[in-house]
C-alpha cells in the first residue's frame, strides 16, 4: 500500500509514464530475487497471478468433468459383505421443504450459521494484510511474504481437517453437543486472539505467534465442521427425506456470510485506522504535519482519504516513544466477531425439536 502512496509521473521518450519507487526495504518483503532499488514502471511486471489462476480454473474444470463421468449408479445386484442394509427408506418424521420458512429452528440454525460462517470467511478474507500488518514489524525476520502465505495455508488445512474430524467426533458427541462447542468455543477464540497478539507485540515472543495462528487454525476448522456437520443436524432436526432442498435453503445464510464476513472485518479495520489516525496526529507537532504533507491539520480528513496520511508517515514524525497503533487494527473485528457469536450460541440454545404438527402424515399400508 505503501508503495502506491509514492507513485509519480516522469517523462520517458517524450511521453509520460507513471512509476512507483522501491527501496530495500520495500524489496525485502516480496519473494522475489534480483530486484534493484529505483524506479519501477507501474503495470510492467507480471506477479503470475493470470496464469496461477487459468492454472487452477483448468484443473478444476478437468477434476469436476472427470469425476462426473466416473460417478456411476451400483449395479441393482451388488451388495457390500458383512454390511445389513436398513429395511426403511429413511426417518418418518419429515418436514416438507415447502413449510421450512415456517419453523423457528430453521431461522435459529440459520442464524448460528451466518455468525460462525461470517467469523471464518472474514478471518480467511484478511489473513495475509493481517499477518503482514500485525506482526512483521515486529518480527521481520519469522514474518516474511512467505510466511503470510503459509498462513493461509494453514487456515486452508484446518478448515479440510475440520471438516473431517468435526464430523467423526459428532458422531460420537451428537450434532447439538458439538454446534454447541463449536458457538461457545468461537467465542473464546475471538476474544483471546487481541491478548495474543499484545504478546507478541510486548514479548516479540515467536512462542505467542504460534499461538495466534494455531487458534485461528482452529477457528477456521469449526468454521468447515459447521458445514460438514449442518446437513446431519438439518436431518436429525427436520427429517431425511427432503434434506437436499432444505440445506440448499439453509445455504441462503451462507451466502449472506460470505458478504457479512469480509465486510465486517475491513470496515471495523477501516474504522480503527482512522481514529488511530485521529489519535496520532494530535500528539503530532502543527508545524512538522505541515511540512511533511504540505497542507495544515484541518485539512486531515481530505489527506486520508487520498491516502496521504498514513499511520506509517505519521509515526515518523511522531514524538519519540510512540507506540506504533498498526499491529492493534483488528482488534474491534475479533471482539466485535465475539459479540457476533454470542449471538449464535444464544440461538442455538434456543433450537428444540420440531412440533409434530409439521410432520408429514404417513398413510398406513
Amino acid at each position: 500500500k505503501q508503495w502506491y502512496q509514492r507513485r509519480v509521473a516522469i517523462t520517458a521518450g517524450g511521453n509520460m509514464v507513471e512509476v512507483v519507487y522501491a527501496n530495500a526495504a520495500d524489496l525485502a518483503k516480496l519473494s522475489y530475487t534480483g530486484l534493484q532499488e529505483g524506479y519501477y514502471v507501474v503495470g510492467s511486471g507480471d506477479t503470475g497471478a493470470a496464469v496461477t489462476l487459468a492454472t487452477i480454473g483448468v484443473g478444476y474444470t478437468l477434476a469436476m468433468m472427470a469425476s462426473a463421468f466416473a460417478l456411476k449408479r451400483p449395479h441393482p445386484s451388488y451388495k457390500v459383505e458383512g454390511v445389513k442394509l436398513p429395511t426403511t427408506a429413511g426417518s418418518v418424521n419429515n418436514v416438507h421443504t415447502d413449510n421450512m420458512f415456517k419453523l423457528p429452528q430453521f431461522y435459529y440454525l440459520g442464524a448460528v450459521l451466518t455468525c460462525v460462517a461470517s467469523g471464518g470467511m472474514g478471518l480467511i478474507g484478511v489473513a495475509k494484510p493481517l499477518m503482514s500488518e500485525v506482526f512483521s514489524g515486529v518480527l521481520p525476520a519469522v514474518v516474511t511474504a512467505g510466511f503470510a502465505s503459509s498462513f493461509i495455508l494453514m487456515l486452508s488445512c484446518g478448515n479440510l481437517g475440520g471438516r473431517l474430524g468435526w464430523a467423526a467426533l459428532s458422531d460420537k458427541l451428537g450434532r447439538r453437543p458439538t454446534f454447541h462447542l463449536f458457538t461457545f468455543g468461537s467465542i473464546g477464540i475471538y476474544a483471546a486472539l487481541p491478548t495474543i497478539v499484545n504478546q507478541v507485540i510486548e514479548q516479540q515472543s515467536v512462542a505467542s505467534l504460534m499461538l495466534f495462528c494455531g487458534m485461528s487454525v482452529t477457528a477456521i476448522s469449526i468454521f468447515g465442521g459447521v458445514y460438514s456437520i449442518l446437513p446431519a443436524y438439518e436431518s436429525d432436526l427436520f427429517g431425511t427425506k427432503y434434506v437436499g432442498a432444505n440445506h440448499g435453503k439453509m445455504l441462503l445464510f451462507s451466502s449472506t456470510a460470505a458478504i457479512l464476513g469480509p465486510v465486517t472485518f475491513l470496515s471495523l479495520r477501516d474504522m480503527s485506522e482512522k481514529s488511530a489516525i485521529a489519535d496520532l496526529t494530535a500528539k503530532v507537532d502543527p508545524t512538522a504535519f505541515t511540512e511533511k504533507f504540505g497542507s495544515d491539520i484541518t485539512m486531515l480528513d481530505q489527506l486520508v482519504e487520498t491516502k496521504t496520511v498514513t499511520l506509517a508517515k505519521l509515526m515518523e514524525i511522531a514524538p519519540s516513544g510512540t507506540v506504533d497503533p498498526t499491529p492493534f487494527l483488528y482488534h474491534s473485528s475479533f471482539y466485535s466477531i465475539a459479540g457476533v457469536l454470542g449471538i449464535a450460541a444464544l440461538c442455538h440454545s434456543m433450537i428444540r425439536p420440531v412440533d409434530a404438527k409439521w410432520f408429514e402424515k404417513v398413510e398406513a399400508k
